[in-house]
């Protein structure tokens, strides 16, 4: 997204996203849960950037649901993930990733949200993936992602890796003029679908895009990330640690020490810092 600066967020922030323990990875905003902080500490003046088409601001960082949501009814499987949306609210998050491809997932968030109270104080960004095998069985999954959720709106839904486009961004217009939600979008993370994508940003009034981009994986800097910037489009990044390969490459190199006068303490931060700073128009 435009309009950003050179800080991820407040230091308490961030620690949501840093340290050791379960994975979550957000799209655009993607981020490493780990350490929470203690109940009842909160971060003020989240970094935030702006959504082009809107003006609306929203955090940089946000919560991922692929794999670690995707967990059974059980109370003991819930809890934890429950503790980590609770805290993150509590530290002004608002974006919580999923997709109907996600296992459980989305009905978990649904139903954590419900018990929580919080669905006021999220942003939910779901995907449409069955419009590849025709419009009727992308309505359907669209339909399915409402009931899961547990909520009369969805604030952004993108067509995923571009299954059935060209008839699900129709339905999603129709959707969005309808007030059913408020952003559309596609995503891919697949260089082979770029020129594709290029296409669509070009031709198509999107709000959204998601693509695969992290510290070691740049190619969108030459090619999508100009264009939406000159389109007005959001990005949200995905697998900016790169599935993992991130670290790998980090090994048990220390941080420098210049990083860490910048408030960054892990690698985590490190990888996230290059995703969202600067002029980049990313979440």
């Amino acid at each position: 997204m435009r309009n950003s600066t050179t800080n991820i967020t407040r230091r308490e922030a961030i620690k949501l996203c840093a340290g050791v323990g379960a994975g979550l990875l957000l799209l655009g905003t993607r981020c490493l849960h780990a350490g929470i902080p203690p109940s009842g500490q909160r971060a003020a003046d989240l970094f935030s950037k702006t959504i082009p088409s809107s003006g609306e601001q929203i955090p940089v960082i946000g919560i991922g649901t692929a794999r670690r949501y995707n967990v059974g009814t059980s109370a003991e499987e819930r809890a934890p993930l429950r503790e980590v949306l609770q805290h993150f609210v509590d530290l002004g998050g608002k974006m919580i990733d999923t997709a109907p491809s996600y296992g459980t997932a989305e009905t978990v968030v649904g139903d954590l949200v419900a018990d929580l109270g919080i669905r006021d104080q999220v942003f939910y960004a779901t995907k449409v993936g069955a419009g590849g095998q025709g419009r009727e069985a992308g309505i359907a999954e669209i339909e399915q992602s409402f009931r899961r959720l547990r909520t009369d709106h969805i604030e952004l839904i993108q067509v995923h890796n571009l299954a059935g486009v060209n008839e699900m961004l129709p339905v999603l217009r129709d959707l969005k003029e309808s007030g059913r939600i408020k952003y559309l979008g596609v995503t891919t993370t697949s260089p082979n679908q770029y020129e594709q994508l290029e296409q669509i940003m070009r031709n198509e009034p999107l709000d959204f895009i998601e693509v695969d981009y992290a510290i070691d994986n740049r190619e969108v800097e030459a090619r999508i990330l100009p264009l939406a910037q000159d389109e007005g489009i959001a990005v949200l990044a995905a697998l900016p640690f790169g599935r993992g390969r991130v670290f790998e490459a980090f090994g048990d190199q220390p941080i420098p020490q210049w990083a860490a006068e910048i408030g960054i303490e892990s690698w985590a931060q490190f990888a996230l810092k290059y995703v969202v700073s600067g002029h980049r128009p990313v979440a």
